[in-house]
């Protein structure tokens, strides 16, 4: 598992979803059948929103690591995304609520915001406990580093006299 969520790759596979969901629904297949790649649809969109909660709060190896991205392409293609993510669930909606009942979308979502708070209370929460070991790891590295130049100088300073 990744500390960092790559939005570019989770907006891929939400197109990837989105576009088989659509097939599947337009062939006419049963709800059953729709809800794997529904599924994926949906997960890549939550982990689009949490990647863009990471980098709205990043830690310090992240700030570090981070180059020189243009603000302006950064900002763009968040739009970008989340526009493009609102058609598609529009679209999906309707597709749903012609082809299985026009209270399916309203169920779907219904059971989709509690079956989102736990898995919150699950994944998210391991990725948020390893980003927060990796930035403990970096300031103990760091922490050590500087306590074993500082007692290297002081080693050499004894030497010296």
């Amino acid at each position: 598992m990744r500390s960092m969520i790559d939005p570019i790759s989770a907006f891929a596979a939400a197109q990837s979803a989105f576009t088989l969901t659509k097939k599947l629904i337009s062939a006419g297949r049963e709800l059953h059948d729709v809800t794997s790649t529904l599924g994926s649809w949906y997960e890549s969109c939550a982990d689009i929103t949490k990647a863009e909660s990471q980098r709205k709060n990043p830690k310090l190896h992240e700030k570090m690591s981070k180059g020189a991205d243009s603000i302006e392409r950064e900002a763009l293609d968040i739009i970008v995304r989340k526009k493009a993510l609102l058609e598609r669930e529009k679209e999906i909606q309707f597709l749903l609520n012609y082809r299985y009942g026009p209270n399916t979308y309203k169920q779907m979502t219904d059971l989709r915001k509690q079956i989102r708070d736990e898995r919150e209370r699950t994944v998210y929460r391991q990725m948020e406990a390893k980003r927060e070991m990796q930035q403990n790891l970096l300031i103990c590295t760091l922490g050590l580093a500087i306590v074993g130049v500082l007692g290297g100088g002081v080693y050499l300073v004894a030497l010296a006299l």
